[in-house]
Order: C-alpha cells, then structure tokens, then sequence
C-alpha cells in the first residue's frame, strides 16, 4: 500500500471537503482550483488547467520511454438538493455529490501522493480530473481541446462506485459497459384561446398527453441481448399558469437510451414519428432538439486483461458483471486509447446514485487507488 495512514485521512478530509463544496456540470471552477492547490504538494512535472473548460491534468514524467497511462475521475456533481445531516453536506442549494465524483477525485488524486514519492521507470501517468461528464460534455470537450494533444495516452483507465454491490467487490467485463442515450426535447406550438372557448385555439395538451404513452411504449428488450431501448420521460410543460388560457406552447422532454450508438437512430426516427404525427393530427408546429449526447461505453479486451491483473494481485474480488443501462462520457476516450472502466462496489444497502441521500463511501478511496497505482506500476515499473 503506498499511502500511509496519515493519507488516507487526509484524503478523506478532503474528500469530504469536495462534497460539501459541489458545482454542476461546467461550472466546476473552485472545485479545479482546489484540484490544483491539492496537486501542488506533489509536484507533478506538467499541469494543465483549463482543458476542456474546468479540466486538469497532472502530469508524472518516467525516465525512460514508455506508454502514456491516464487515470480518469469526473469534478461534476448534480443538480439535485441533498437530504442529509451529515457534518460534510452540501452547502449549496440545490446542489449535491449524488454522484460520487468527490470520491472518484479523491481517488485519482491519491495517486499523485504516490508518484510524488515514486515516479514511474518509463513512459508517463496523465491524471485526468475531467468536467461536465453528467451532461455528456466534458470528454468530448476535453479531447478537442488542443492541448490534449500533449497528453494523447495509449491507455485510459476509469472506475464508477456502484450502490448495490458489495462493498469493494468489482464488476469489470469486456466490451458494452454502458450505454448510449440523449436527451429529445420536443417543443410544439399553437395558439392561444380564452379558457371559455378553447376550440378557438390550437392546444397541444392532446399531443403532449397522448405522447407521454406512446414513446414509453418504444422501450424493450434488454442490456444483456443486446436490443435494449428505452424511453424515459422526464419532464412536461404546458401553457402557463393561468386558469383563463387555453395553452398554445407545449414542452417534452424524454430521454432515449440504447445498448449501442448503431442502435440509437432507430429509436431517434420512431420517437421523432410520433411527434410529428401527434403535431399533424392537432395542427401544431414542431420543433425538435438534442441534448447531453454520451456515446457507449465499450470496454476493450486489452484494457481489462490489464485490469484483472491488477484486480487479482491487489486480491479484489470479481466478475465479470453487467452493463449498465446508465450513460458515461468516459466511452469517449476508448475512440483515442486502449480503454476501460471498472465498477467499484459501495455497498448492498448503500442509497442509490443521484438519490438526494447518497454519499461516498470513503473506504472506497485508498481502495480504487491500490487498483490504478497497481496498474500503473505493471504497465510503467
């Protein structure tokens, strides 16, 4: 174990501090700084702040030439209030670490403390603290960015806490490891009628009604076949608050998820048919968009040989597990690297990701960070 006790504590004070202090998506910018300022002590040969908007990256330089490795954790946290009485709980309304990036931060961050100490034999670590993965923005931002360049790695290493699996036990499978999804906002409009003559107007509350059940409807099949499709909606709105308009503007939203891009369009042209027949029938104007696009996440075979060893040598216990139906922007980085991610559990009866009770559980830190130092020093020395 490369971290001392004195380290894990203070990680997990940190941790801790990173979760009272969230920021959403974008607007990760104390939560960098912190970053920053935690990396300082370590010296890390090359730091770039800014990539892909809030992003950092430390840098650990070996001797000798040699693949560049990258560890990835995420700075966002949710748009969601957190219910806790937690000394470390959100001090921001309306914002939480429901997540677990804090803790996937601590983690990665640890292993700054290592390579302070020890840098790798050759070749070089990249940490990666990457921003807006909830909105699927931050790892396409990031690998446009063109400073990434500079730290293109060869292999890219991730890891996600899972409520619902033992405590420390790992799933990690090759190939689809998450899904694909985005997010349809379909907007219709019509005219407005005074409440006492509706007919006069053009209302979309029979469109808006009738397609809540008709795109549920679309979902089906399943992860483990490969065909699965699901639609989910997630948001209405409808005229204004006012009981003397019949409304003319409607909003939908829903999003669409599928076991692999490939399969997404298919989904994508069934839900836009039936907003289009839903505005046709009632007269209305149809506008569509997209949103918070993540591609799969699809773990490659080399990658998690590579992981199994290290899993097995730290004596973590496996299988092969799951995919999830869940989206992660990480897929991204399997388009320029050898990549793949593992699931770390945080407990059988721990609350659930993105509920309003959920917290990271801080074991979970020196642990994920034995796995990818592990890594590291069997890829690097």
């Amino acid at each position: 174990m490369f971290l001392t006790n004195h380290d894990v504590v203070e990680l997990t004070a940190w941790r801790r501090k990173l979760h009272a202090m969230p920021e959403v998506s974008g607007d990760e910018v104390a939560t960098a700084a912190e970053v920053q300022a935690f990396l300082a002590e370590t010296a890390p040969d090359k730091v770039i702040s800014g990539l892909g908007g809030t992003g950092v990256a430390a840098v650990f330089e070996g001797d000798e030439a040699g693949p560049t490795v990258l560890f990835r954790c995420e700075l966002d946290a949710l748009p969601i209030e957190e219910i806790s009485d937690l000394p470390h709980r959100s001090r921001l309304p309306g914002k939480g670490h429901m997540c677990g990036h804090d803790g996937h931060t601590a983690t990665v961050a640890a292993l700054a403390r290592g390579f302070a100490k020890q840098r790798p034999r050759r070749g070089r670590v990249v940490l990666m603290f990457q921003p807006a993965e909830e909105t699927g923005a931050g790892a396409a931002a990031v690998i446009a960015d063109e400073r990434f360049a500079e730290i293109r790695p060869d292999y890219s290493f991730s890891l996600h806490n899972l409520p619902g699996l033992p405590l420390g036990h790992v799933w990690l499978k090759e190939g689809i490891a998450n899904c694909a999804s985005r997010g349809l906002k379909i907007m219709l409009t019509g005219k407005t009628a005074h409440a006492s003559a509706p007919e006069t107007g053009r209302s979309p509350m029979r469109a808006i009604a009738s397609l809540m059940p008709a795109l549920t409807d679309l979902s089906g099949g399943s992860v483990a076949d490969g065909d699965f499709v699901l639609a989910t909606v997630g948001h209405v709105h409808l005229g204004e608050p006012a009981f003397g308009i019949a409304p003319a503007y409607a909003e939908l939203w829903v999003t669409l998820r599928t076991t692999t891009n490939d399969q997404m369009q298919a989904l994508v042209d069934a839900a836009e048919g039936l907003a289009r027949e839903a505005a046709e029938r009632d007269g209305l104007a149809l506008e569509t968009s997209y949103h918070e696009i993540f591609s799969h996440c699809d773990n490659q075979p080399e990658a998690v040989t590579i992981l199994r060893a290290s899993l097995d040598a730290e004596g973590v216990t496996h299988e092969a597990g799951e995919a999830l139906r869940a989206s992660e922007d990480f897929g991204l980085f399997g388009t320029v690297s050898k990549s793949a991610m593992f699931y770390l559990g945080a407990g059988e009866e721990h609350p659930a990701l993105h509920n309003p009770d959920y917290d990271y559980p801080d074991d979970l830190i020196p642990l994920g960070a034995r796995i990818f130092m592990r890594t590291a020093r069997d890829l690097l020395g």
